[in-house]
């Protein structure tokens, strides 16, 4: 027997129907409404969603949850408007406040899924992982005695994370130890810095960036710091890896890029409100006075990480290598709404200085490097990375090929 739509449903499939006629003819004559340019009226294209909600409700296979139903057609209506527009429910803009404000509460383990295992990357200095001993390379086993998926590292994180002051247990298994480990850790307040620093030889410095949060700007002045403290107080170059970099906040893609930048423009954006239509310039100040940079980037390179290769392309200010960048030429802006969702949506399209949209073309390297197949080395690997990492070998070589031209133009200045 089919099941009858329920009253709530259709009193909201009516309400939902009745609103978006209301919206979209606001405005219009009232004896003649205004056609749309497929020659469809606004109250037929409502009318029709009402229908196929009905039909679902009532004809669908399995039951169906009214709230469901109408998440689902609130999250195809802006997931249609282009790739990076999406509604966030209330977990997933927790996620992304997570993001953003680089900050959760967890016991502070960089992991991700290598060799079909979640493995540990990195814990994080000072968390309760780091303090109970958790290294790279451990394998992540189980969460508080219960066996992980070893192909979701979703629901691993997700079952981590928790109230602080709470407890939860993990079991690692590790290379050379016989048996699993088990960690009892107290969760806390975690602050994720996402920019890494390393010398990769006397003089010549490393930083990468992991993903652009609001306190990427401020990571990056104290890495820039600990560099030049380590090269005796002046840097001869520097390799800025950003790859595999998705982006992140606009303002932190600025941050970075006005470092290494002593004028001129960042990046300008159009869109059709006044907040979404700007121009952000470079303040005076180059944090390593001129050094050479050589950037890092790939296909995975996009966004917040476009806006800085192509600000330090534009204004020949670094060279870039690797691959040729994903093509990421908007701006989202997160936009909270009742009960702690949210919408994702795209409000801006984005230029370099020279006025160039990089969308779905992405920026082609000044240095082209073929693409490794290889899989990156474990966690575990304590080479020198300009020895385990080919590609940072070739930025450094790169630098190094720039300086002599950069201390005759010095040379030629001071005479």
């Amino acid at each position: 027997m089919p099941v009858r739509p329920s009253r709530t449903l259709l009193v909201l499939i009516a309400g939902f129907a009745i609103g978006v006629c209301v919206t979209m003819l606001q405005g219009a004559p009232a004896a003649k409404p205004q056609a749309a340019s497929d020659d469809t009226l606004p109250w037929q294209d409502a009318q029709v969603l009402a229908e196929v909600l009905e039909r679902v409700h009532e004809d669908y296979v399995d039951p169906v949850d009214d709230h469901q139903l109408m998440q689902n057609a609130i999250r195809g209506m802006v997931a249609g408007l282009d790739p990076h527009s999406a509604y966030l429910d209330d977990e997933q803009y927790d996620e992304m406040k997570i993001t953003t404000t680089g900050s959760y509460t967890g016991v502070g383990i960089e992991v991700s899924i290598q060799d079909d295992a979640v493995t540990v990357i990195s814990p994080i200095e000072d968390t309760p992982a780091a303090k109970a001993g958790i290294l790279p390379g451990d394998i992540v086993a189980s969460i508080d005695g219960v066996a992980i998926d070893q192909s979701d590292l979703g629901d691993a994180v997700a079952r981590m994370r928790g109230a602080v002051g709470t407890k939860v247990k993990v079991g690692i298994t590790r290379k050379g130890v016989s048996g699993p480990l088990t960690f009892e850790l107290l969760r806390a307040n975690v602050m994720v810095h996402s920019v890494k620093q390393e010398m990769l030889e006397p003089g010549y410095g490393y930083l990468r960036i992991t993903t652009f949060s609001e306190t990427t700007g401020a990571d990056l002045k104290t890495a820039l710091a600990a560099l030049r403290m380590s090269a005796q107080g002046k840097l001869k170059g520097l390799v800025l890896d950003l790859r595999n970099n998705p982006g992140g906040v606009l303002e932190a893609a600025v941050s970075v890029s006005d470092a290494f930048l002593e004028d001129g423009i960042i990046v300008t954006a159009s869109g059709r409100t006044p907040e979404s239509r700007f121009e952000m310039d470079a303040t005076p100040g180059d944090l390593i006075d001129g050094a050479p940079i050589a950037v890092l980037v790939n296909g995975g390179s996009a966004s917040a990480s476009e806006i800085v290769a192509g600000a330090l392309k534009d204004h020949h200010r670094a060279t870039l290598i690797g691959q040729t960048t994903f093509g990421k030429g908007s701006v989202q802006t997160i936009m909270p709404l009742a009960d702690g969702r949210a919408i994702k949506l795209t409000t801006s399209r984005y230029f370099t200085p020279s006025g160039a949209s990089i969308h779905q073309k992405g920026i082609a390297p000044d240095i082209v490097l073929k693409k490794e197949s290889a899989a990156p080395a474990d966690a575990g690997d304590k080479r020198p990375l300009a020895v385990r990492d080919s590609e940072v070998h070739a930025a450094l070589e790169a630098i190094k090929t720039q300086l002599p031209q950069r201390e005759k133009q010095v040379a030629r200045l001071a005479s």
